[in-house]
Protein backbone atom coordinates (compact mmCIF):
# COMPACT_ATOMS: atom_id res chain seq x y z
CA UNK A 1 0.00 0.00 0.00
CA UNK A 2 0.97 3.73 -0.74
CA UNK A 3 2.01 6.14 1.59
CA UNK A 4 -0.31 9.38 1.28
CA UNK A 5 1.49 13.26 0.87
CA UNK A 6 -0.96 15.29 2.08
CA UNK A 7 -1.36 18.99 0.17
CA UNK A 8 -0.99 21.81 1.93
CA UNK A 9 -1.95 24.63 -0.40
CA UNK A 10 -0.93 28.19 0.36
CA UNK A 11 -1.41 30.17 -2.58
CA UNK A 12 -4.48 32.50 -1.28
CA UNK A 13 -2.14 33.36 1.82
CA UNK A 14 1.89 32.96 1.05
CA UNK A 15 1.18 33.12 -2.69
CA UNK A 16 -1.39 36.55 -2.43
CA UNK A 17 2.04 37.98 -0.64
CA UNK A 18 3.63 38.68 -3.58
CA UNK A 19 3.08 43.17 -4.34
CA UNK A 20 0.00 43.27 -7.10
CA UNK A 21 -1.34 39.99 -7.06
CA UNK A 22 -4.05 40.75 -4.34
CA UNK A 23 -6.78 39.56 -5.00
CA UNK A 24 -10.74 40.64 -3.40
CA UNK A 25 -13.30 37.71 -1.32
CA UNK A 26 -14.74 36.98 -4.82
CA UNK A 27 -11.91 36.04 -6.49
CA UNK A 28 -10.06 34.46 -3.11
CA UNK A 29 -13.10 31.82 -3.72
CA UNK A 30 -13.24 31.42 -6.86
CA UNK A 31 -9.66 30.00 -6.17
CA UNK A 32 -10.46 28.17 -3.32
CA UNK A 33 -13.18 26.49 -5.14
CA UNK A 34 -10.66 25.32 -8.30
CA UNK A 35 -8.37 24.07 -5.48
CA UNK A 36 -11.37 21.91 -4.04
CA UNK A 37 -11.81 20.65 -7.42
CA UNK A 38 -8.17 19.77 -7.79
CA UNK A 39 -8.17 17.87 -4.90
CA UNK A 40 -5.78 19.53 -2.24
CA UNK A 41 -6.59 18.34 1.40
CA UNK A 42 -5.83 21.84 2.94
CA UNK A 43 -6.50 25.21 1.85
CA UNK A 44 -4.99 28.00 3.91
CA UNK A 45 -7.24 30.83 3.13
CA UNK A 46 -5.39 33.61 4.97
CA UNK A 47 -3.84 35.22 7.65
CA UNK A 48 -7.23 36.78 9.67
CA UNK A 49 -5.49 39.27 12.44
CA UNK A 50 -3.51 40.73 9.49
CA UNK A 51 -6.59 42.52 7.71
CA UNK A 52 -10.16 42.85 7.64
CA UNK A 53 -10.34 41.83 4.07
CA UNK A 54 -8.24 38.33 5.14
CA UNK A 55 -10.61 37.71 8.01
CA UNK A 56 -13.38 38.20 6.10
CA UNK A 57 -11.81 36.03 3.06
CA UNK A 58 -11.20 33.39 5.48
CA UNK A 59 -15.25 33.42 6.59
CA UNK A 60 -16.56 33.22 2.87
CA UNK A 61 -13.98 30.16 1.99
CA UNK A 62 -15.05 28.61 4.74
CA UNK A 63 -18.31 28.80 3.80
CA UNK A 64 -17.81 28.17 0.09
CA UNK A 65 -15.89 25.19 0.20
CA UNK A 66 -16.80 21.25 1.52
CA UNK A 67 -14.13 19.07 2.23
CA UNK A 68 -10.95 20.86 2.24
CA UNK A 69 -9.63 21.87 5.56
CA UNK A 70 -9.41 25.58 6.44
CA UNK A 71 -6.65 26.49 7.90
CA UNK A 72 -6.20 30.07 9.39
CA UNK A 73 -1.91 31.06 10.62
CA UNK A 74 -1.42 33.13 13.41
CA UNK A 75 1.60 34.21 15.09
CA UNK A 76 2.43 32.77 18.96
CA UNK A 77 -0.04 35.34 20.28
CA UNK A 78 -3.30 34.84 22.10
CA UNK A 79 -4.64 37.73 20.28
CA UNK A 80 -3.92 36.30 16.91
CA UNK A 81 -5.50 32.54 17.85
CA UNK A 82 -8.93 34.39 19.01
CA UNK A 83 -9.63 36.16 15.61
CA UNK A 84 -8.47 32.92 13.86
CA UNK A 85 -10.78 31.09 15.47
CA UNK A 86 -13.84 33.35 14.97
CA UNK A 87 -12.82 33.25 11.52
CA UNK A 88 -12.79 29.67 10.94
CA UNK A 89 -16.53 29.32 12.83
CA UNK A 90 -18.24 28.41 9.50
CA UNK A 91 -15.57 26.09 8.28
CA UNK A 92 -16.59 22.04 8.48
CA UNK A 93 -13.20 21.35 9.12
CA UNK A 94 -10.58 23.74 10.60
CA UNK A 95 -7.23 23.84 11.43
CA UNK A 96 -5.42 26.64 12.96
CA UNK A 97 -0.96 27.17 12.02
CA UNK A 98 0.22 28.91 14.73
CA UNK A 99 4.04 28.93 15.50
CA UNK A 100 7.58 31.33 16.05
CA UNK A 101 10.71 31.78 14.77
CA UNK A 102 13.36 28.86 15.88
CA UNK A 103 16.70 30.18 14.39
CA UNK A 104 19.57 31.56 16.69
CA UNK A 105 18.73 34.76 14.47
CA UNK A 106 15.20 35.04 14.91
CA UNK A 107 15.60 34.20 18.67
CA UNK A 108 18.32 37.06 19.70
CA UNK A 109 17.28 40.10 16.76
CA UNK A 110 13.68 39.54 15.99
CA UNK A 111 12.59 38.43 19.56
CA UNK A 112 15.48 39.37 21.77
CA UNK A 113 15.05 36.02 23.44
CA UNK A 114 16.29 32.73 24.24
CA UNK A 115 15.98 29.39 23.45
CA UNK A 116 14.02 28.08 26.95
CA UNK A 117 11.67 31.09 26.43
CA UNK A 118 10.96 30.18 22.52
CA UNK A 119 9.93 26.78 24.16
CA UNK A 120 7.83 28.19 26.09
CA UNK A 121 5.95 30.39 23.73
CA UNK A 122 5.50 27.41 21.49
CA UNK A 123 4.11 25.16 23.83
CA UNK A 124 1.71 28.09 25.25
CA UNK A 125 0.82 28.75 21.45
CA UNK A 126 -0.49 25.18 20.80
CA UNK A 127 -2.15 24.39 24.27
CA UNK A 128 -3.99 27.93 23.49
CA UNK A 129 -4.88 26.83 19.96
CA UNK A 130 -5.96 23.46 21.18
CA UNK A 131 -8.99 24.74 23.45
CA UNK A 132 -11.13 25.79 20.57
CA UNK A 133 -9.62 23.32 17.51
CA UNK A 134 -8.44 19.78 17.40
CA UNK A 135 -6.42 20.22 14.32
CA UNK A 136 -3.25 22.16 15.43
CA UNK A 137 0.16 23.04 13.02
CA UNK A 138 2.63 24.60 14.58
CA UNK A 139 5.47 26.37 12.41
CA UNK A 140 9.14 26.61 13.43
CA UNK A 141 9.97 29.28 11.34
CA UNK A 142 13.42 29.58 9.90
CA UNK A 143 13.50 25.80 10.87
CA UNK A 144 16.07 25.50 7.70
CA UNK A 145 18.92 27.62 9.51
CA UNK A 146 17.77 25.82 13.11
CA UNK A 147 20.01 23.70 14.45
CA UNK A 148 18.58 20.25 14.37
CA UNK A 149 19.13 19.33 18.11
CA UNK A 150 17.24 22.04 18.98
CA UNK A 151 14.96 22.03 16.28
CA UNK A 152 14.01 18.89 17.70
CA UNK A 153 13.45 19.80 21.60
CA UNK A 154 11.09 22.53 20.13
CA UNK A 155 8.69 20.28 17.61
CA UNK A 156 8.93 17.00 20.36
CA UNK A 157 7.66 19.86 22.72
CA UNK A 158 4.52 21.39 20.79
CA UNK A 159 3.72 17.48 19.44
CA UNK A 160 3.08 16.90 23.26
CA UNK A 161 1.57 20.33 23.80
CA UNK A 162 -1.08 18.80 21.11
CA UNK A 163 0.32 19.90 17.80
CA UNK A 164 -1.11 17.11 14.93
CA UNK A 165 1.29 18.54 12.25
CA UNK A 166 4.56 20.31 12.83
CA UNK A 167 5.78 22.70 9.87
CA UNK A 168 9.81 22.73 9.26
CA UNK A 169 9.81 26.13 6.76
CA UNK A 170 13.01 26.43 4.95
CA UNK A 171 12.05 30.18 5.24
CA UNK A 172 15.10 31.85 3.84
CA UNK A 173 15.49 28.92 0.63
CA UNK A 174 18.70 28.91 2.21
CA UNK A 175 19.51 25.14 2.48
CA UNK A 176 20.22 22.14 0.48
CA UNK A 177 18.60 19.25 -0.45
CA UNK A 178 20.57 17.22 1.15
CA UNK A 179 20.85 19.13 4.02
CA UNK A 180 17.43 19.65 4.10
CA UNK A 181 16.60 16.08 3.81
CA UNK A 182 18.84 15.34 6.69
CA UNK A 183 17.15 17.53 9.13
CA UNK A 184 13.93 16.23 8.46
CA UNK A 185 15.34 12.42 8.80
CA UNK A 186 16.96 13.78 11.91
CA UNK A 187 13.69 14.77 13.06
CA UNK A 188 11.82 11.64 12.74
CA UNK A 189 14.85 9.89 14.12
CA UNK A 190 14.65 12.14 17.31
CA UNK A 191 10.98 12.78 18.08
CA UNK A 192 8.75 10.90 19.84
CA UNK A 193 5.36 11.41 18.34
CA UNK A 194 6.48 11.14 14.70
CA UNK A 195 7.28 7.54 14.50
CA UNK A 196 4.17 6.87 15.89
CA UNK A 197 2.25 8.69 14.11
CA UNK A 198 0.80 11.44 16.79
CA UNK A 199 2.21 14.02 14.53
CA UNK A 200 3.30 14.07 10.96
CA UNK A 201 5.98 16.39 9.55
CA UNK A 202 5.38 19.31 7.06
CA UNK A 203 7.92 21.15 4.49
CA UNK A 204 7.68 24.49 3.42
CA UNK A 205 10.49 25.99 1.28
CA UNK A 206 10.89 28.99 -0.71
CA UNK A 207 12.82 29.38 -3.98
CA UNK A 208 15.30 32.09 -3.23
CA UNK A 209 18.38 29.64 -4.44
CA UNK A 210 16.01 27.76 -6.95
CA UNK A 211 15.95 24.60 -4.91
CA UNK A 212 12.49 24.88 -3.14
CA UNK A 213 10.80 21.60 -5.07
CA UNK A 214 13.99 19.70 -5.18
CA UNK A 215 14.48 20.29 -0.84
CA UNK A 216 10.71 19.59 -0.77
CA UNK A 217 11.40 16.14 -2.68
CA UNK A 218 13.94 15.50 0.00
CA UNK A 219 11.63 16.32 2.54
CA UNK A 220 8.95 13.91 1.73
CA UNK A 221 11.43 11.23 0.46
CA UNK A 222 13.26 11.44 4.45
CA UNK A 223 9.50 11.23 6.26
CA UNK A 224 7.39 13.97 5.81
CA UNK A 225 3.82 13.64 4.69
CA UNK A 226 2.29 16.73 4.22
CA UNK A 227 3.75 19.72 1.60
CA UNK A 228 3.06 23.38 1.22
CA UNK A 229 2.76 24.69 -1.63
CA UNK A 230 1.03 27.21 -4.40
CA UNK A 231 0.14 27.30 -7.38
CA UNK A 232 2.64 28.23 -10.24
CA UNK A 233 5.34 28.39 -7.74
CA UNK A 234 4.08 32.03 -6.52
CA UNK A 235 5.24 33.46 -3.24
CA UNK A 236 7.43 35.87 -1.60
CA UNK A 237 10.43 36.95 -3.19
CA UNK A 238 11.21 34.14 -5.78
CA UNK A 239 8.43 32.31 -4.50
CA UNK A 240 7.28 28.95 -3.09
CA UNK A 241 7.35 25.40 -3.90
CA UNK A 242 5.41 24.12 -6.79
CA UNK A 243 2.40 22.72 -6.22
CA UNK A 244 2.02 21.22 -9.91
CA UNK A 245 5.73 19.84 -9.81
CA UNK A 246 5.43 17.95 -6.50
CA UNK A 247 2.51 16.40 -7.82
CA UNK A 248 3.77 15.47 -11.32
CA UNK A 249 7.36 14.32 -10.00
CA UNK A 250 5.14 11.31 -7.88
CA UNK A 251 2.87 10.93 -10.31
CA UNK A 252 5.83 9.98 -12.70
CA UNK A 253 7.82 8.29 -10.52
CA UNK A 254 5.66 6.20 -9.21
CA UNK A 255 8.39 3.60 -7.66
CA UNK A 256 8.54 6.27 -4.71
CA UNK A 257 5.50 4.46 -3.90
CA UNK A 258 3.77 7.93 -2.64
CA UNK A 259 0.86 9.05 -3.32
CA UNK A 260 -1.30 12.23 -4.09
CA UNK A 261 -4.69 13.38 -4.14
CA UNK A 262 -4.23 16.05 -7.09
CA UNK A 263 -6.53 15.17 -9.48
CA UNK A 264 -3.63 16.45 -12.42
CA UNK A 265 -6.21 17.48 -14.78
CA UNK A 266 -7.00 19.97 -13.22
CA UNK A 267 -3.66 21.49 -12.96
CA UNK A 268 -3.63 23.32 -16.03
CA UNK A 269 -7.52 24.99 -15.13
CA UNK A 270 -5.90 25.79 -11.64
CA UNK A 271 -2.54 27.68 -13.25
CA UNK A 272 -4.32 29.92 -16.01
CA UNK A 273 -7.04 30.88 -13.48
CA UNK A 274 -4.31 32.04 -10.75
CA UNK A 275 -2.71 33.65 -13.65
CA UNK A 276 -5.17 35.12 -14.65
CA UNK A 277 -6.94 36.82 -11.35
CA UNK A 278 -3.20 37.75 -10.00
CA UNK A 279 -2.11 39.44 -12.97
CA UNK A 280 0.98 37.27 -12.82
CA UNK A 281 2.16 35.33 -16.09
CA UNK A 282 3.51 32.21 -15.94
CA UNK A 283 6.90 31.89 -17.67
CA UNK A 284 6.97 30.25 -20.78
CA UNK A 285 9.53 27.70 -19.79
CA UNK A 286 7.77 26.91 -16.11
CA UNK A 287 7.85 23.48 -15.75
CA UNK A 288 4.68 21.53 -15.95
CA UNK A 289 2.33 24.49 -16.59
CA UNK A 290 4.30 26.55 -18.90
CA UNK A 291 3.63 27.85 -22.48
CA UNK A 292 6.74 25.60 -23.58
CA UNK A 293 6.85 22.86 -21.07
CA UNK A 294 5.35 20.49 -24.54
CA UNK A 295 6.87 22.46 -26.77
CA UNK A 296 9.96 21.01 -29.26
CA UNK A 297 11.77 23.31 -31.46
CA UNK A 298 14.89 21.27 -32.03
CA UNK A 299 15.15 18.93 -35.50
CA UNK A 300 16.37 16.36 -33.29
CA UNK A 301 13.26 16.51 -30.45
CA UNK A 302 10.99 16.75 -33.23
CA UNK A 303 12.44 13.60 -34.98
CA UNK A 304 11.97 11.79 -31.64
CA UNK A 305 8.82 12.84 -30.79
CA UNK A 306 7.17 12.04 -33.70
CA UNK A 307 8.95 8.50 -33.38
CA UNK A 308 7.77 8.18 -29.71
CA UNK A 309 6.15 10.79 -27.97
CA UNK A 310 8.00 9.00 -25.00
CA UNK A 311 11.37 9.85 -25.75
CA UNK A 312 11.34 13.52 -24.95
CA UNK A 313 8.14 13.44 -22.89
CA UNK A 314 7.59 11.95 -19.51
CA UNK A 315 4.39 12.98 -18.76
CA UNK A 316 0.90 13.52 -21.49
CA UNK A 317 -0.40 16.77 -21.71
CA UNK A 318 -3.22 15.58 -21.23
CA UNK A 319 -2.81 14.65 -17.22
CA UNK A 320 -2.57 18.02 -16.34
CA UNK A 321 -5.00 18.99 -18.38
CA UNK A 322 -3.88 20.70 -21.73
CA UNK A 323 -5.91 18.84 -24.58
CA UNK A 324 -4.05 18.50 -28.03
CA UNK A 325 -7.41 18.77 -29.60
CA UNK A 326 -8.10 22.41 -28.39
CA UNK A 327 -10.82 23.74 -30.15
CA UNK A 328 -9.59 26.80 -31.56
CA UNK A 329 -11.42 30.43 -31.48
CA UNK A 330 -11.61 33.12 -34.41
CA UNK A 331 -14.09 35.78 -35.51
CA UNK A 332 -16.26 32.98 -36.62
CA UNK A 333 -16.74 31.35 -33.15
CA UNK A 334 -19.80 31.56 -31.30
CA UNK A 335 -21.04 32.12 -27.42
CA UNK A 336 -20.96 28.59 -26.59
CA UNK A 337 -17.29 27.87 -27.80
CA UNK A 338 -15.86 31.15 -26.19
CA UNK A 339 -17.85 29.60 -22.51
CA UNK A 340 -16.93 26.29 -23.06
CA UNK A 341 -13.15 27.36 -23.80
CA UNK A 342 -13.41 29.65 -20.36
CA UNK A 343 -14.98 26.66 -18.38
CA UNK A 344 -12.00 24.28 -19.71
CA UNK A 345 -9.68 27.32 -18.54
CA UNK A 346 -11.41 27.04 -14.42
CA UNK A 347 -13.30 30.34 -15.22
CA UNK A 348 -17.21 29.80 -15.47
CA UNK A 349 -19.22 32.03 -16.31
CA UNK A 350 -22.74 32.01 -15.44
CA UNK A 351 -24.11 35.71 -15.71
CA UNK A 352 -25.48 35.99 -19.38
CA UNK A 353 -24.66 39.47 -19.37
CA UNK A 354 -21.02 38.95 -18.59
CA UNK A 355 -20.49 36.62 -20.77
CA UNK A 356 -22.05 38.75 -23.99
CA UNK A 357 -19.53 41.59 -22.51
CA UNK A 358 -16.80 39.14 -23.06
CA UNK A 359 -18.03 38.09 -26.17
CA UNK A 360 -17.86 41.75 -27.98
CA UNK A 361 -14.58 42.52 -26.66
CA UNK A 362 -13.57 38.98 -27.91
CA UNK A 363 -14.98 39.73 -31.61
CA UNK A 364 -13.77 42.73 -31.16
CA UNK A 365 -9.77 41.05 -30.87
CA UNK A 366 -10.59 38.24 -33.33
CA UNK A 367 -11.19 40.80 -36.38
CA UNK A 368 -7.35 42.19 -35.30
CA UNK A 369 -6.34 38.53 -34.68
CA UNK A 370 -6.11 35.39 -36.71
CA UNK A 371 -6.51 32.90 -33.78
CA UNK A 372 -7.58 33.84 -30.34
CA UNK A 373 -5.03 31.81 -27.43
CA UNK A 374 -6.21 30.60 -24.07
CA UNK A 375 -4.44 33.64 -22.44
CA UNK A 376 -6.09 36.36 -24.76
CA UNK A 377 -9.05 34.77 -23.33
CA UNK A 378 -8.27 35.00 -19.99
CA UNK A 379 -7.29 38.20 -20.35
CA UNK A 380 -10.64 39.46 -21.90
CA UNK A 381 -12.49 37.58 -18.94
CA UNK A 382 -10.41 40.05 -16.46
CA UNK A 383 -10.43 42.92 -18.50
CA UNK A 384 -14.21 43.49 -17.65
CA UNK A 385 -13.20 45.14 -13.87
CA UNK A 386 -12.73 48.11 -15.54
CA UNK A 387 -16.03 49.02 -16.55
CA UNK A 388 -17.02 50.51 -12.57
CA UNK A 389 -13.92 52.30 -12.59
CA UNK A 390 -14.68 56.00 -11.91
CA UNK A 391 -11.59 56.85 -14.87
CA UNK A 392 -12.17 55.23 -17.95
CA UNK A 393 -9.48 56.19 -21.30
CA UNK A 394 -12.32 57.19 -23.76
CA UNK A 395 -9.30 57.73 -26.74
CA UNK A 396 -5.84 57.35 -27.28
CA UNK A 397 -4.22 58.86 -30.92
CA UNK A 398 -0.13 58.93 -30.61
CA UNK A 399 2.50 60.17 -33.37
CA UNK A 400 5.54 58.82 -33.40
CA UNK A 401 8.80 57.68 -35.48
CA UNK A 402 12.36 57.75 -36.01
CA UNK A 403 13.63 61.40 -36.02
CA UNK A 404 9.72 62.72 -35.12
CA UNK A 405 8.50 63.82 -31.65
CA UNK A 406 6.28 61.70 -29.94
CA UNK A 407 2.91 63.49 -29.30
CA UNK A 408 0.05 61.97 -27.59
CA UNK A 409 -3.62 63.32 -27.40
CA UNK A 410 -5.57 61.51 -24.73
CA UNK A 411 -9.41 61.68 -23.59
CA UNK A 412 -10.34 60.43 -20.20
CA UNK A 413 -14.39 60.37 -19.02
CA UNK A 414 -14.05 60.64 -15.16
CA UNK A 415 -17.59 59.54 -13.69
CA UNK A 416 -19.51 60.83 -16.69
CA UNK A 417 -17.04 64.26 -17.35
CA UNK A 418 -15.12 64.26 -20.74
CA UNK A 419 -11.50 65.39 -20.36
CA UNK A 420 -9.10 66.11 -22.97
CA UNK A 421 -5.07 66.79 -23.00
CA UNK A 422 -2.01 66.38 -25.41
CA UNK A 423 1.64 66.83 -24.51
CA UNK A 424 4.96 65.22 -25.94
CA UNK A 425 7.78 62.72 -24.74
CA UNK A 426 10.64 60.93 -24.78
CA UNK A 427 9.06 57.97 -26.90
CA UNK A 428 5.38 57.29 -27.11
CA UNK A 429 4.51 55.88 -24.11
CA UNK A 430 6.11 58.82 -21.99
CA UNK A 431 4.21 60.97 -24.14
CA UNK A 432 0.72 59.67 -23.34
CA UNK A 433 1.34 59.66 -19.60
CA UNK A 434 2.15 63.24 -19.90
CA UNK A 435 -0.66 64.31 -21.16
CA UNK A 436 -2.35 61.91 -18.60
CA UNK A 437 -0.72 63.50 -15.79
CA UNK A 438 -1.98 66.74 -17.60
CA UNK A 439 -5.69 65.98 -16.64
CA UNK A 440 -4.94 64.16 -13.50
CA UNK A 441 -3.24 66.27 -11.20
CA UNK A 442 -1.22 64.58 -8.70
CA UNK A 443 2.28 64.10 -7.46
CA UNK A 444 2.79 60.24 -8.84
CA UNK A 445 6.03 58.41 -9.58
CA UNK A 446 6.28 55.48 -11.65
CA UNK A 447 8.27 52.73 -10.23
CA UNK A 448 7.95 50.02 -12.75
CA UNK A 449 6.86 49.23 -15.60
CA UNK A 450 7.02 46.07 -17.15
CA UNK A 451 5.85 44.53 -21.02
CA UNK A 452 5.49 40.74 -21.79
CA UNK A 453 4.11 39.41 -24.93
CA UNK A 454 1.36 36.56 -24.52
CA UNK A 455 2.59 34.58 -27.39
CA UNK A 456 4.98 35.22 -30.50
CA UNK A 457 3.17 36.54 -33.23
CA UNK A 458 3.56 40.73 -34.15
CA UNK A 459 -0.47 41.04 -33.55
CA UNK A 460 0.04 39.64 -30.48
CA UNK A 461 -2.13 40.89 -26.98
CA UNK A 462 0.78 42.99 -25.42
CA UNK A 463 0.47 42.93 -20.93
CA UNK A 464 2.00 45.46 -19.02
CA UNK A 465 2.26 45.72 -15.48
CA UNK A 466 2.85 49.06 -13.89
CA UNK A 467 3.74 49.90 -10.11
CA UNK A 468 3.21 53.87 -9.16
CA UNK A 469 3.81 54.93 -5.83
CA UNK A 470 1.51 58.24 -4.58
CA UNK A 471 1.37 59.46 -0.81
CA UNK A 472 4.37 57.39 0.07
CA UNK A 473 1.95 54.25 -1.08
CA UNK A 474 2.34 52.13 -4.11
CA UNK A 475 -0.21 50.65 -6.47
CA UNK A 476 -0.36 48.28 -9.14
CA UNK A 477 -1.89 48.52 -12.41
CA UNK A 478 -2.34 45.85 -14.85
CA UNK A 479 -3.64 46.55 -18.88
CA UNK A 480 -3.76 45.02 -21.77
CA UNK A 481 -4.07 45.37 -25.49
CA UNK A 482 -3.00 44.29 -29.29
CA UNK A 483 -1.33 47.72 -28.60
CA UNK A 484 1.04 48.15 -26.19
CA UNK A 485 0.67 52.37 -25.71
CA UNK A 486 -3.04 51.81 -24.64
CA UNK A 487 -2.10 48.98 -22.59
CA UNK A 488 0.77 51.03 -20.75
CA UNK A 489 -1.84 53.90 -20.34
CA UNK A 490 -5.12 51.47 -19.31
CA UNK A 491 -2.44 49.89 -16.93
CA UNK A 492 -1.06 53.77 -15.27
CA UNK A 493 -5.40 54.25 -15.37
CA UNK A 494 -6.05 50.94 -13.38
CA UNK A 495 -3.01 51.84 -10.59
CA UNK A 496 -4.87 55.70 -10.54
CA UNK A 497 -8.51 54.10 -9.98
CA UNK A 498 -6.59 52.73 -6.86
CA UNK A 499 -5.51 55.49 -5.26
CA UNK A 500 -6.55 56.33 -1.66
CA UNK A 501 -7.17 59.97 -1.42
Amino acid sequence: MNDRLFIFDTTLRDGEQVPGCQLNTVEKIQVAKQLEQLGVDVIEAGFPISSPGDFNSVIEISKAVTWPTICALTRAVEKDIDVAVESLQYAKRKRIHTGIGTSDSHIKYKFNSNREEIIERAIAAVKYAKKYVEDVEFYAEDAGRTDNEYLARVIEAAIKAGATVCNIPDTTGYCLPQEYGEKIKYLMEHVDGLSSGKAILSTHCHNDLGMATANTMSGILNGARQAEVTINGIGERAGNTSMEEIAMILKCHKQIGIETNINTTKIYPASRMVSSLMNMPVQPNKAVVGRNAFAHSSGIHQDGVLKNVATYETMDPKDVGLDDNSIVLTARSGRAALKYRLEVLGVPVDDDKKLDKIYQKFLALADRKKEVNDDDILTLAGADSADNHAIKLDFLQVTTGMGVKSVASIGLDISGQKFEAAATGNGPVDAAIKALKKIILKQMTLKEFTIQAISKGSDDVGKVHMQVEYNGSLYYGFGANTDIVTASVEAYIECINKFKN
